[in-house]
């Protein structure tokens, strides 16, 4: 087995994608702070001052379709942990509204900065593609802005055909679909 085949089952085994827990509240709000400066939530819907407990019941309630703020649809939120440390996230939309299907896509995901350039990425996607197609989305669209490299990249990776870039939103977006 070459390397990169061998690092890719490695990754296969240890990344985790779960529900949030209790116990990830300070690394959470680290990694949304560490976000900020790129202007990307990495806490969706994320309130700095509320108790964690509400914040994880929230998330649950979306999950189920029920206190969706204006336009949003429902949505699984999931921390991507590898030995319980927090490294990312990925947010799977279980349907599309207008702005979703042009801009926005099926899936968002993040990884932390600090565990960048890893691989973990594309194993955030690759996985969260699993759980896309568990909750019934046959064909998953996926978006990255144009200038985000390693996104693309990523999307390429994990089999995304690339379809076209949309305009008119704040930044043009590439948009692939997995069918």
């Amino acid at each position: 087995m070459d390397r990169m085949l061998l690092e890719r089952a490695l990754l296969y085994r240890v990344l985790r994608l779960r529900p949030f827990r209790p116990e990830d509240e300070a690394a959470a709000r680290a990694a949304h702070r560490a976000m900020e400066a790129e202007e990307f939530p990495f806490l969706l819907d994320y309130v700095p001052n509320e108790p964690w407990s509400f914040y994880l019941q929230r998330r649950q309630a979306n999950r189920l379709g029920q206190q969706l703020p204006l336009r949003w649809v429902p949505t699984t939120v999931l921390a991507a942990t590898v030995q319980d440390q927090l490294v990312g996230r990925i947010s799977i939309r279980h349907q599309l509204n207008a702005w979703l299907a042009r801009y926005g896509g099926h899936i968002g995901y993040a990884v932390v900065p600090g565990f960048r350039g890893r691989g973990y990425g594309t194993e955030i996607l690759r996985q969260g593609l699993v759980v896309a197609r568990a909750e019934g989305i046959n064909e998953v669209l996926v978006t990255c802005n144009v200038d985000n490299v390693a996104s693309a990249r990523v999307i390429e990776a994990c089999g995304g055909e690339f379809e076209s870039i949309a305009e008119g939103d704040d930044k043009p977006k590439r948009r692939y679909w997995f069918r």
